[in-house]
């Protein structure tokens, strides 16, 4: 498959972002990429920086020029307290971007052919019993489903330009240096760690290295439709505390987590660790994808040790 000379990627400094820039140049693709600090704006011949600020509906149009792909990954983290106005934040920073992305396409007339977005699997309800493929059509009643909804149905306005659209519904992704695994081992290492609640809930989790590389298998094979980006086997939670444990040869002696504790700590939010989503990877799989890091334990050994 022919890939891109030159995609535009929104969120390109965040933790998959850098990943997927990284991936993009192994590669030989140029990158042009949005960014809402100017001190950020970078002017390398294979990494240019464009200013942009959705929330007033400013972007520079010629981050679009020469560009046939976009990889979109802009969105506020949903790791901070939800207040009323945060959650505003987290919704607006998905579904605003998307809309001001079209809008400009549209005004300038510029031709894209792809749009490979992020989403998330916090779309499925929560549930112990059932595994999730992408055909699932109800969405979960909390706040995160709501999002994903309505990011899912900004992302599909790309279609009425006339491309393609491929979105990427994210699980727990597995980094070193970001994300949700830093914060689950730092008990862990301190001899502290524990499951949470009942530790029955179903974590749907990724090397961040394999989700990179769904989002460029995505591009260059012009996949469309919705794929799970999430390895084959996803564990429970009370499973990835004592793998994670086992692979930083600590103890694990405290009783569990009970979840008010952590609604007091994390207000709503407290619901990413209990949610329980069993995800499936068949589809991505099924269109030729290998993934690096299929089982929990090699993937901790290769970001913890």
């Amino acid at each position: 498959m022919e890939h891109p000379k030159t995609v535009l990627i929104t969120g390109a400094t965040g933790l998959i972002g850098q990943e997927i820039v990284k991936q993009c140049h192994a590669e030989g693709i140029n990158v042009h990429y949005l960014t809402t600090s100017k001190s950020k704006l970078n002017t390398e011949a294979n990494y240019k920086g464009f200013y942009w600020n959705p929330s007033n509906s400013e972007i520079d149009h010629s981050c679009f020029k020469d560009v046939s792909a976009i990889i979109n990954l802009v969105g506020a983290s949903i790791s901070k307290r939800w207040t009323n106005a945060y959650k505003k934040v987290v919704l607006e920073s998905r579904t605003k971007t998307a809309q001001l992305l079209q809008k400009t396409i549209k005004a300038h007339h510029y031709t894209i052919d792809h749009v490979v977005s992020a989403s998330a699997i916090g779309i499925y309800p929560t549930c112990h019993t059932h595994y999730y493929e992408e055909t699932h059509d109800e969405v979960s009643k909390s706040f995160l489903g709501e999002v994903v909804e309505q990011w899912e149905a900004a992302v599909d306005g790309f279609k009425d330009l006339g491309i393609k659209v491929a979105k990427i519904r994210i699980g727990l992704v597995l980094a070193k240096d970001g994300g949700a695994l830093p914060e689950i081992v730092k008990p862990i290492r301190l001899g502290a760690g524990a499951a949470f609640g009942d530790g029955k809930q179903w974590q749907s989790w990724i090397h961040v290295e394999d989700l990179a590389s769904i989002f460029m298998y995505v591009l260059k094979h012009q996949l469309e439709g919705i794929y799970n980006g999430v390895a084959p086997n996803a564990v429970t939670n009370k499973e990835l505390t004592k793998v994670a444990a086992n692979v930083l040869q600590k103890p694990l002696i405290l009783p569990n987590i009970p979840k008010f504790a952590m609604k007091l700590a994390l207000g709503e939010m407290h619901m990413l660790l209990f949610e329980s989503q069993r995800v499936s990877s068949q589809k991505i799989e099924n269109k030729g994808f290998h993934f690096s890091y299929a089982n929990l334990r090699p993937a901790l050994e290769d970001l913890l040790l």
